[in-house]
């Protein structure tokens, strides 16, 4: 690879102020840690144009080449539609490796433990993250225990056992499941809601986004843990530092019913959005701070939202998971409130594959007609 970095960076405590190096996803208050890394240059120079997948920005990144895992995840597309007035701009995340976006971050947190020597780690999932970690993990010859909660989709639980991942089944909903990996004296626990790593990681869907259609008006998001929103807001705000980006996205958070944490509380309960059944995410604070500095909104959609915007973007031929419909659903009720500007630039990832979980989808899809 192009001339290999020294690598500079350290984690901290956004509320102590406490400063760590290695591989740490908490600090002893409690606290998730932050990357602090700085880079100097413009984003055209430190970008790697030779390549069309992940090392075209390692240098924007905290990763060392020789650390790298050995799955180079690619550039995913963007697919446009006029939709209702509006540019929508569909991020096809779900076409990475694992089928989600979660290998974004899975790739960084993959280097960081390769850089410390770590071989056994322990992640809780609704499916995604833990088939990511599996995947990439099996490539590097590490043992992955996946804590996920019983009534995890079949076709996720089959994937996982399919990468040899160590499954350990949690009586209880994605909190519960959340408690029971982080007791766990089996490896290093590594889960994304606290992982610094892999909230830098996310930042190279910014870097994607900006170099395949510039500025963009808004980015809507599904919202559990808020690792996309977060992770993709610290990539517009690197492009800006750098000179890159003239002005930011406003960040929309998307969550289902029941599951508000930055959104007003709602009565009902969503059975579908399972990716993102988190009622108490430990960024919450950073979540609503991303949302307000860029004058940006949540909303909250219902199980009915979620299946009108899968069966449309099925329609579209994009083949998402339930979750994934959020942010279009999302997009919608936006549209019905008149909460945009007019004529805007929206982009709207696809965070998942709905290959994973044909069954649940042929159900809810023949509950919607």
């Amino acid at each position: 690879m192009d001339g290999e970095k020294a690598l500079e960076y350290a984690l901290k405590c956004p509320r102590c102020g406490r400063v760590y190096s290695g591989f740490r996803v908490m600090c002893e208050c409690g606290t998730p840690l932050t990357v602090e890394f700085h880079v100097e240059g413009s984003f055209e120079d430190l970008i790697q144009n030779n390549y069309l997948d992940v090392r075209r920005y390692l240098r924007l990144l905290p990763v060392e080449d020789k650390y790298t895992p050995r799955i180079m995840y690619p550039i995913t597309p963007i697919i446009e539609r006029k939709i209702s007035g509006h540019v929508v701009l569909f991020k096809l995340d779900y076409l990475m490796p694992s089928g989600s976006f979660k290998d974004r971050g899975t790739f960084l947190a993959l280097s960081a433990l390769k850089r410390e020597g770590i071989r056994n780690i322990v992640i809780d999932s609704s499916g995604n993250a833990g088939i990511s970690f599996a995947l990439y993990g099996s490539t590097e010859g590490l043992e992955v225990h996946v804590y996920i909660p019983e009534n995890t989709p079949e076709g996720k639980k089959s994937i996982l056992k399919l990468l040899g991942a160590r499954i350990h089944l949690v009586k209880g909903d994605r909190n519960e499941t959340h408690r029971v990996a982080r007791e766990s004296s089996l490896g290093v626990y590594v889960g994304h809601w606290y992982n610094p790593f892999f909230l830098e990681g996310i930042k190279t869907l910014s870097f994607e986004v900006y170099e395949q259609v510039g500025d963009i008006d808004s980015f809507i998001a599904p919202v559990g843990s808020g690792t996309l929103l977060l992770g993709t807001y610290k990539g517009f705000c690197m492009l800006r530092d750098l000179g890159a980006l003239e002005r930011m996205p406003t960040m929309i958070a998307v969550q289902a019913h029941g599951y508000e944490s930055v959104c007003p509380k709602s009565s009902k309960m969503s059975s579908l959005a399972d990716g993102i059944a988190i009622k108490n995410p430990p960024r919450r604070d950073e979540i609503k701070a991303a949302i307000s500095r860029t004058g940006g909104t949540c909303v909250s959609v219902s199980d009915y939202d979620i299946k009108s915007a899968l069966a449309e973007l099925m329609s579209m031929g994009f083949l998402v998971e339930p979750t994934s419909a959020v942010a279009y659903a999302g997009f919608k009720k936006l549209v019905r409130d008149e909460a945009l500007e007019e004529k805007s630039k929206v982009l709207v990832p696809l965070t998942g594959s709905g290959m994973k979980l044909l069954d649940k989808l042929i159900r809810v899809l023949r509950e919607k007609k």
